[in-house]
């Protein structure tokens, strides 16, 4: 089936969720997780500390998107207007130009392991690269499952690094964690190597963790956006200098960035992954020589505008809660991934959707009106609306211009009132 279905934001939640069900080969079990706040209290207890409930958010639905030729429906799980609506409408206008086409580098994560109090860190760090390969096995006896399944740790890395209370050793793992998001298997077994590298270094361990910023595990994407399916050229040249703003200044370029991440982010929560890892690997990668944006933008020979995406994306479909969480369970279900290199995949193309989306409204209307429709939907709810009468209020407040809680109230007076 396609992904492209026109019309869905009108269909009522039930009959949307019927045609995702029918996309995604649901069953009953399914759709009763989706619909009926799919974290049991139980199962809450189990995964965190003194837990008092669950916490929602909405679960919405991407639609439009062929990436690698494969179409999908994209969970995500936001609390902002707009954002699933842009996202879709920008994977509609990419499809016109045959959608998203991205690559992986592979799955490998970087452990890292301290070590300090060395009188002669080079020396140090000359042992750990000899001893390589006894470093690499011991820590491989950590996840022999792993190994069985084509990961491990892969290679040793070592760095002298200048504090501010003087010189230290880091010495990186780097593990193949398959389709998992890799921490427990890399701390693992920076803790098992620690005990080896004082011995032969003289030094002492302290920090023996995973490094978010997945250096060595990216995930890039690319689309073309013909310049009539977009709006024109001035369409083009408006995002070509909200692109260039994003790039030269930094302040710009937290919110550009931001902007990827509300995609990425998104389907990270609704597939129980470790969004804040994301984030963090994310931003960091970005402020590698600099702070700059994630996304590239440029015109080709025709004049369409080129749009790509590297990102780190330490992504798992195993393990945590991606397998705890029922919701999570379905969303990866409806995404129909196999692969955390899939997952990956997708994620780096929704990210460079959103991006667009939000750059193509920055050059054109704004960012306000689609937001601000949006939010005035919220804000008819806070004022006590219902039913019908949401719809009425909306409708007042944007022909009017006023998008306040205390003008929604007074429409819905009015509206009561006769």
């Amino acid at each position: 089936m396609s992904s492209r279905i026109p019309g869905f934001y009108k269909l009522s939640v039930e009959e949307r969720l019927k045609r995702v069900a029918e996309f995604a080969g649901l069953d009953e079990d399914d759709i009763k997780a989706v619909i009926s706040h799919g974290l049991p209290l139980d199962v809450a207890d189990r995964m965190i500390e003194n837990v008092i409930g669950t916490f929602e958010l909405p679960l919405g639905i991407a639609t439009n998107f062929l990436i690698d030729g494969k179409d999908y429906l994209i969970p995500m799980a936001i609390e902002e207007p707009s954002v699933v609506a842009a996202a879709s409408n920008a994977a509609r206008m990419a499809r016109e130009s045959g959608g998203f086409v991205t690559d992986y580098t592979g799955s490998m994560m970087i452990g890292q392991v301290q070590v300090t109090k060395l009188a002669d860190p080079f020396a140090a760090k000359f042992e750990v690269l000899r001893h390589m390969d006894e470093i690499i096995e011991k820590a491989n006896e950590c996840d022999p499952m792993l190994v069985s399944l084509g990961g491990g740790c892969r290679d040793v890395e070592a760095r002298v690094i200048d504090t501010i209370v003087g010189k230290m050793l880091i010495v990186h793992l780097l593990v193949d964690v398959r389709d998992a998001m890799g921490a427990n298997a890399v701390n693992t077994m920076c803790e098992k190597v620690a005990p080896f590298i004082e011995r032969i270094t003289g030094g002492k361990v302290y920090l023996r963790i995973i490094s978010n910023l997945a250096a060595y595990r990216l995930a890039r994407a690319k689309a073309v956006f013909d310049k009539d399916v977009i709006g024109g050229e001035e369409v083009v040249e408006g995002i070509m200098l909200a692109y260039a703003f994003a790039a030269a200044d930094p302040y710009r370029c937290a919110t550009h960035n931001k902007g990827i991440m509300n995609g990425i982010s998104a389907l990270m929560i609704a597939t129980g992954n470790d969004f804040r890892a994301v984030e963090a690997g994310a931003h960091s990668y970005a402020s590698m020589g600099g702070y700059k944006p994630l996304t590239t933008y440029e015109v080709d020979s025709k004049g369409n505008l080129v749009g790509t995406i590297e990102v780190p994306m330490a992504v798992g479909v195993i393990g945590g809660a991606t397998k705890v969480n029922p919701v999570a369970k379905v969303s990866l279900k409806i995404l129909g991934v196999k692969t955390a290199e899939e997952l990956a995949r997708v994620a780096a193309a929704l990210g460079l959707a959103q991006n667009f989306a939000a750059l193509r409204a920055l050059a054109t209307e704004g960012i306000q009106r689609g937001h601000m429709e949006l939010h005035a939907r919220n804000l008819a709810i806070m004022a006590g609306a219902a039913g019908e009468e949401v719809d009425r209020v909306v409708e007042i407040m944007v022909k009017d211009g006023k998008i306040r809680l205390d003008y929604a109230k007074e429409v819905l007076e009015r509206i009561r009132s006769g």
